[in-house]
């Protein structure tokens, strides 16, 4: 706890907002994305159902595949305490509903379902192409599953399994994003980015959640957006960008939203 609020602080003492962004790609993201206040009809529905996963009193058997929850020690578990300590973020959820819709993003793969909140936000941003996503626990994914077709989620692919085994069967496809929001260790971040990499187009966005969750992840991210075919790279704290673009000059930029 105590690195993460020293790198806050680091954060803080070298973040900018858009009049530190010179690239006209980054500062529209910016200012058109990060930074829109549009109040969407959509931003209800996303509240509507994170706020009943807060009442949900259902106990869940959970199997742990990744580095587990620092707050919940037991393997069973309330859905009211797991979306409260684990699920996205409403902030977080809003944002990933902008980000497809600024950049257009039709196919999307998403690493650690969880309790569906990031997954229905992405549903509503983009009804129309289908959505992938993966959870390792067997309970989860089938809780989560059928709270999906209770809200008529219909375009989401919802597979259940250890992360590297699932993969294998994606690698063929493209995607416009993946985001990465499972198994928070060093190596295994590592491994997904570069299993996934041939997936990407030149307009492909990675997010890596929790970038500074732990030393490992720390150094999980300064990896990844030093990697060769990293051009363009965010940190907003919480989270970690990288884009593909191949007419962009490699620039890392310290964005406060």
């Amino acid at each position: 706890m105590i690195n993460k609020i020293v790198a806050y602080i680091k954060f803080l003492l070298s973040s900018t907002n858009q009049h530190g962004v010179h690239s006209p790609f980054v500062y529209d993201l910016v200012t058109k994305c990060f930074y829109d206040s549009t109040r969407y009809d959509d931003y209800a529905k996303i509240s509507t159902y994170k706020d009943k996963l807060l009442k949900d009193q259902t106990k869940i058997n959970v199997t742990e595949l990744g580095a587990g929850s620092r707050i919940l020690k037991t393997n069973k578990r309330i859905v009211a305490k797991m979306t409260k300590s684990a699920g996205s973020t409403t902030p977080r959820a809003k944002l990933l509903y902008r980000l497809i819709q600024h950049l257009e993003s039709r196919q999307i793969l998403e690493l650690g379902t969880s309790m569906g909140i990031a997954t229905y936000s992405m549903h509503l941003a983009q009804k129309t192409f289908d959505i992938t996503t993966i959870e390792g626990c067997p309970n989860i994914s089938a809780f989560t599953k059928e709270n999906f077709k209770n809200y008529g989620v219909d375009n989401v692919e919802l597979k259940t399994g250890n992360f590297k085994d699932v993969l294998k069967d994606l690698t063929h496809n493209t995607y416009d994003l993946i985001y990465f929001d499972g198994n928070h260790q060093k190596q295994a971040t590592i491994d997904y980015f570069e299993t996934l990499l041939p997936t990407a187009n030149n307009n492909t966005l990675f997010i890596f959640d929790d970038i500074y969750w732990s030393k490992g992840m720390t150094e999980a991210w300064n990896t990844i957006k030093d990697h060769p075919q990293v051009t363009v790279s965010i940190d907003t704290f919480f989270w970690g960008f990288v884009f593909f673009r191949k007419e962009q000059q490699k620039e890392h930029f310290i964005i406060r939203i």
